[in-house]
C-alpha cells in the first residue's frame, strides 16, 4: 500500500445517498464534517436524493477531484458505493467509503468501520489498497452479481424496505417470503476458455467479496484474493428445499449442500434459455441494483483495480 498524503491532499468530495441505511443523514454529515475539519481537510458533500442522478453526479465529482488532486468518497450502501466506484475506476483519484447501508459488505471486508466518525478518520489517515473489481458486460460490481431468483429477491426486498423501513430484519423476512414461492428454472450455457457446460438453475450468483462468501460457507471464498471470482448455482429444488438451502446459508454451510455447485473463474461467457425461449435480455443485479442486460453476458475480473482508502493496518492484497 502507498501513502496518498503528498499527491492527494486536496478537497474530499463526498457523494451522499440520504436514503441509505437507517442512519439520519444530517446527523451523519455533521459528525463526518467535524472529523475532517479537525484533521484540516476541506470537504464538500454532494447529496443525491434522486438515484437517477447518481452516476452523473459521481462522474462530475471525479472530474472536479482530478483537477485539484482530491479524493472521491461514497457515503451510502453497496449500491451507492458501486456507482461512485464506477466513476472513479481508472481516473487516478483515490476512492473512499463511508458505509451507511444495511449490510456494508464492501466496507467491512476492507476493514472500514461502520461508525461514521471512525470511517471518516480513515479518509485522513488511510492508505491506498488496490482492490479487485468484477464486471458483467460493461457494468462493474464490488460485492456480487446475479441473475434469476436473486435479482427478484432484491426487488421484493427493496419494496418491503420502502413499506416497513430499512433493517436487516425486514430484509430477512422479505427474503423468506420470496424463497417460499415457486421459481422458474433457467438453462445456462457457460463457456470458459475452450470448455462449455450447461446448468439448469433458478439462480446464478457470482461473488467478489470474501466476507460474504465465507458467511455463506462457500469453499472458494479465498479465490477473490487470487484474482478470481466465485460462481454459485443452485440445482432446481422445491420451495421447502430452497428454504433448507437458505437455512444452510444462514449457518455458513451452503457450500456443503448437494444441490449447490460452486467454482472459481476469471472469465466466462454466459447464454440463457427460459423453457424453449432464448430471451434477448435478462435482469441482472450488481451490488443490489437490478437492471436489464442484453445476452450473452460476459462475467470477468475487470482489467483495472480500484484505489481504495483503507485503514493503515489493513493488509495489502
Amino acid at each position: 500500500m502507498q501513502s496518498v498524503a503528498d499527491r492527494h491532499a486536496g478537497p474530499i468530495f463526498i457523494v451522499l445517498n440520504p436514503g441509505s441505511g437507517a442512519q439520519d443523514a444530517e446527523t451523519a454529515r455533521a459528525r463526518i464534517e467535524a472529523v475532517l475539519a479537525a484533521g484540516g481537510r476541506a470537504c464538500e458533500f454532494v447529496a443525491v436524493p434522486d438515484p437517477v442522478r447518481l452516476h452523473a453526479t459521481a462522474a462530475e465529482c471525479v472530474r472536479r477531484a482530478r483537477a485539484v488532486h482530491g479524493t472521491v468518497v461514497a457515503a451510502g450502501g453497496d449500491g451507492t458505493i458501486n456507482a461512485v466506484a464506477h466513476a472513479v475506476l481508472g481516473s487516478g483519484c483515490p476512492f473512499g467509503v463511508l458505509p451507511m447501508g444495511t449490510f456494508n459488505y464492501f466496507g467491512r471486508t476492507h476493514g472500514i468501520p461502520e461508525d461514521v466518525e471512525a470511517a471518516a478518520r480513515v479518509l485522513l489517515e488511510g492508505r491506498v489498497k488496490a482492490v479487485q473489481v468484477g464486471a458483467v458486460n460493461e457494468r462493474i460490481f464490488l460485492v456480487n452479481a446475479s441473475l434469476g431468483l436473486y435479482p427478484k429477491l432484491l426487488e421484493e426486498r427493496e419494496s418491503a424496505k420502502r413499506q416497513f423501513g430499512r433493517s436487516r430484519l425486514v430484509a430477512f423476512v422479505s427474503a423468506l417470503y420470496t424463497l417460499l414461492r415457486n421459481h422458474r428454472v433457467l438453462r445456462l450455457w457457460l463457456r470458459c476458455d475452450d470448455a462449455v457446460a450447461s446448468i439448469a438453475t433458478p439462480t446464478l450468483f457470482v461473488g467478489n467479496n470474501r466476507l460474504q462468501l465465507e458467511q455463506l460457507g462457500i469453499a472458494e471464498a479465498a479465490c477473490v484474493e487470487r484474482g478470481q471470482l466465485a460462481a454459485i448455482a443452485l440445482r432446481p429444488v422445491s420451495p421447502a428445499g430452497m428454504l433448507g438451502l437458505a437455512l444452510r446459508g444462514s449457518l455458513g454451510r451452503l457450500g456443503e449442500a448437494d444441490n449447490v455447485l460452486s467454482f472459481p473463474f476469471r472469465e466466462i461467457l454466459l447464454s440463457v434459455a427460459v423453457g424453449r425461449r432464448r430471451p434477448p435480455r435478462i435482469k441482472v443485479a450488481t451490488d443490489g441494483e437490478v437492471m436489464w442486460m442484453r445476452l450473452p453476458l460476459q462475467l470477468r475480473v475487470a482489467d483495472r483495480m480500484l484505489p481504495l482508502l483503507c485503514p493503515p493496518d489493513e493488509p495489502a492484497t
